[in-house]
C-alpha cells in the first residue's frame, strides 16, 4: 500500500469508529463495589442496559456479606428466605469475609433496582444501594 494511502485509511477508521460509537453500541462495563464497615460503596450506580456489566464485589470486612440485586418483589422473597449461601445465580452473590467475588449481568431493559445484603440485621443497618439501568 502506498504511504499516501495510510492517512486516508486512518481517517476512514476514525470516522467509522465515531459512527459506531454514536449508534449506542457499548462494550462491556466493569463496576467495583467495596464493602466496608457493613456498607456498600458506592450506594448509587448507573449502568447501561443491553451490555454485560461485571460487578467486582470487594468485601473488606471480617464478616460475610451478600449482594442481591433485584426489584422489590425479589427482595421481599429474600427477606423471608432461608438461603444461607448464593453463587449459582448472577444476581445473588455471597462474599465471604476479606474476599472478592465477580458476577456479570446483562440488564435487558432500563429501570431501577436495588442491591441489598439480607444477612440478619444488615439491611436494617443500611446495607443497600440503588442501581439505575439507563
Amino acid at each position: 500500500m502506498p504511504h499516501r494511502a495510510l492517512p486516508v485509511l486512518a481517517a476512514f477508521v476514525l470516522a467509522t469508529s465515531g459512527l459506531l460509537a454514536g449508534c449506542g453500541t457499548a462494550g462491556p462495563v466493569t463496576v467495583e463495589i467495596q464493602i466496608h464497615y457493613s456498607a456498600f460503596v458506592p450506594t448509587a450506580i448507573s449502568v447501561p442496559h443491553g451490555v454485560p456489566v461485571t460487578f467486582v464485589l470487594v468485601n473488606d470486612d471480617p464478616i460475610d456479606h451478600e449482594w442481591l440485586v433485584g426489584d422489590e418483589a425479589f427482595h421481599e422473597r429474600h427477606r423471608t428466605g432461608t438461603e444461607h449461601h448464593h453463587g449459582a445465580v448472577p444476581e445473588e452473590v455471597s462474599i465471604v469475609a476479606l474476599s472478592t467475588q465477580e458476577t456479570t449481568i446483562t440488564f435487558p431493559d432500563p429501570g431501577t433496582l436495588t442491591y441489598v445484603c439480607h444477612l440478619p440485621g444488615h439491611e436494617a443497618y443500611g446495607m443497600t444501594g440503588m442501581l439505575t439501568i439507563t
